[in-house]
């Protein structure tokens, strides 16, 4: 065999071993394919780094690096959610995201802030944020992975793109009935 066919057999191999999953049972191992609604994997992995290069643009900027900003992708469209202390803050975070090669459209779901953020009000924030999710994550009928939490005082910020309406309602139930929440704001928007 030439050496050239040979290198190309074994890389397409390689290639197609990178699309299964591996699982175990009683019997071995067993390869199964790794689904996923509506994208390829070469789909999600283009996500993934528009994500990573969005994250890494925001922080870079030292007008809104110090914010908490939660950064979600799906086939090119980026979604920002999170507390900014003005507008302008909140433009310039779009204004970024849109310069990161890949970005199809910018969804700027950042919510003002009507105070400023003390210390005490960061560690309750936290706290709640940590319970919301340990709620969403119990629940069977929510894909949790695909719902970010952002927590400023006692107001929940639920963004992400989930399968359905229904995940949505679930999951705005679930982030209501934690202690310490007294508003939720849904910011999560249904796959395309």
């Amino acid at each position: 065999m030439n050496t050239r066919i040979g290198t190309l057999v074994v890389s397409t191999a390689l290639a197609g071993a990178t699309l299964l999953t591996l699982v175990g049972c009683d019997n071995g191992l067993q390869a199964i394919a790794a689904p996923v609604a509506g994208t390829s994997v070469g789909t999600e992995i283009d996500d993934t780094v528009i994500t990573s290069s969005v994250k890494s643009a925001l922080l870079a900027d030292a007008d809104i690096r110090s914010f908490d900003f939660k950064v979600e992708t799906r086939k090119g469209e980026v979604l920002l959610s999170g507390f900014v202390d003005n507008q302008a803050q909140l433009d310039r975070a779009t204004a970024t995201a849109q310069t990161v090669s890949g970005v199809k459209k910018v969804q700027n779901n950042v919510s003002l802030r009507a105070t400023p953020t003390t210390v005490g009000n960061k560690i309750d924030a936290s706290l709640i944020t940590g319970k919301v999710k340990a709620a969403l994550l119990a629940d069977t009928r929510i894909k949790s992975f695909d719902i970010a939490v952002v927590t400023r005082k006692d107001e929940v910020q639920l963004s992400g793109f989930v399968n359905n309406q229904d995940q949505i309602d679930r999951a705005i139930e679930v982030a209501r009935s934690v202690e310490g929440v007294r508003t939720v704001t849904n910011e999560m928007r249904i796959k395309q």
